[in-house]
């Protein structure tokens, strides 16, 4: 019997990490590169729910993060302006962890099981070629309607939540605040501009809010970590279909989804899990690179084409400013649209 030949994925992000450990785990050869290192910050909303959950479980990796001080999300509120949502419980439990801690957890799993982790290399070569899968994040962005948005995170102290997960919304923005341990909160928004606006703000200015906001109250004893402070830009945020992009991608290199569904982390998870057998059976002789790619790209589609679809209409509501206090007062509110709106884009 032949060897299995290898694979190699560029981006060691959470698709990455995922990925490789999953193929390790059917004794797959893997190298993964990653330009960064760890353990680092990302932006990142650090909260995890919808059918991600079952990906990591289905790996056994729920232990590992619990391990790494990983929490349960049971409620959610959301506010806008002056209005204010009730305190809702979640469909489905979520998990809350950093990213610091995530990252450096994953990898070490993935190097635990024999996976050749190199940190600090660029990978150079095409991403074209066979056994490459590119997982390196976010895909360049255009400037739909003339608007580039960007995300800015950071860990905060002194912050008194009144759910486990609050969303704010503003006018050009919004900002989700989820608990993690130690009484740590992740702070993390999603911001747009135009190219000709003046020069941004000080990041955890944003991140703050505008004057006599609910956000601005809620922060306003905050102590933010320096060391956890990043931002993002050029992100994407219209969905791309995996059939279109002629290469072996998944997570953010496919395709991202509006952060305030929380399904980002998820999608990273579930695009990894949906590639693991195309993937096996190209290493194990048993298809061709083109018939795994096309597998992992409608298996991606399949999965992920509904839910792109309604985040993408949620994600422009979000920034109806007249609609705004209605969204945050009254849409948590009822029962069948909260569950109705998470079922279709978890």
């Amino acid at each position: 019997m032949n060897a299995p030949r290898p694979i190699t994925i560029v981006g060691g992000g959470l698709a990455g990490l995922t990925l490789g450990i999953a193929l390790r785990q059917k004794a797959v050869p893997v190298t993964i590169w990653e330009a960064g290192y760890y353990p680092r910050h990302r932006v990142c909303g650090e909260f995890i729910c919808g059918r991600g959950r079952f990906t990591l479980a289905a790996l056994g990796l729920n232990e590992t993060l619990c391990r790494a001080d990983a929490r349960e999300a049971m409620t959610a509120s959301f506010f806008a302006h002056r209005s204010t949502s009730p305190v809702w419980p979640l469909p489905e439990p979520a998990l809350c962890l950093s990213r610091l801690a995530l990252d450096a957890t994953l990898a070490n799993q993935f190097r635990s099981l024999g996976g050749d982790l190199r940190e600090g290399n660029r990978w150079q070569d095409s991403t074209r070629r066979e056994g490459v899968v590119q997982a390196t994040g976010r895909r360049a962005q255009t400037k739909p309607e003339g608007w580039r948005w960007f995300g800015v995170k950071a860990h905060a102290r002194n912050v008194e939540l009144t759910a486990d997960l609050e969303v704010h919304l503003a006018a050009n923005g919004y900002v989700g605040l989820c608990r993690l341990t130690g009484g740590m909160v992740n702070v993390c928004g999603l911001f747009r501009r135009r190219g000709d606006e003046a020069a941004l703000p000080q990041r955890t200015e944003m991140l703050r809010g505008a004057p006599n906001s609910a956000l601005r109250e809620r922060l306003a004893r905050a102590s933010f970590l320096t060391d956890s402070i990043c931002t993002v830009g050029g992100l994407e945020l219209r969905p791309q279909r995996a059939r279109d992009t002629g290469e072996c991608r998944i997570g953010d290199a496919l395709t991202m989804i509006p952060p305030f569904t929380g399904n980002g982390m998820s999608m990273a998870f579930e695009s990894a899990e949906l590639a693991v057998e195309p993937l096996e059976h190209w290493s194990r002789g048993r298809s061709s690179w083109l018939e795994a790619r096309q597998s992992i790209a409608s298996r991606c589609d399949k999965a992920f084409g509904r839910r792109l679809a309604w985040a993408n209409w949620l994600h422009k509501i979000m920034f109806i400013g007249p609609l705004q206090p209605a969204i945050a007062r009254w849409l948590p509110g009822f029962n069948w649209s909260w569950n109705f709106l998470f079922s279709h884009t978890r």
